[in-house]
């Protein structure tokens, strides 16, 4: 997955811009949990996956178009990092109307991965 954007706060926004398509959204969030794909078995290589998520997900989620995996991963933001978009973005949200499901689980991809980026620098 080498072709992934670096994870940084501009690619946080791009995320929350639509600018990023859902495919690398995924890809960022299945390379954050561990997994890769190993092109020259064809399958998923999943040994650096933490358990509560290899058992659930053997192959990694769909998180934009499937709620139970992003359910999962909201519940899996420590506490005090729930709020981090708007803490450390100041992101306000979308405005009512503008938004479904798709770009509230793009949100939550977002927030997990600045989580991620928050437990990794401390």
């Amino acid at each position: 997955m080498s072709e992934l954007p670096p994870l940084n706060t501009e690619t946080i926004w791009a995320i929350l811009n639509e600018e990023i398509d859902d495919d690398t959204v995924n890809k960022l969030v299945w390379d954050c949990l561990g997994y890769r794909y190993d092109s020259e078995r064809g399958q998923w290589d999943i040994k650096n996956v933490a358990p509560e998520w290899r058992d659930d997900y053997p192959e990694p989620p769909n998180f934009i178009e499937s709620r139970p995996p992003t359910v999962k991963l909201t519940r899996s933001i420590p506490p005090e990092n729930k709020q981090l978009l708007k803490e450390q973005l100041g992101f306000k949200g979308y405005k009512v109307g503008e938004f479904g499901p798709r770009q509230t689980r793009r949100a939550t991809a977002a927030n997990w991965l600045l989580s991620y980026m928050k437990e990794r620098s401390t």
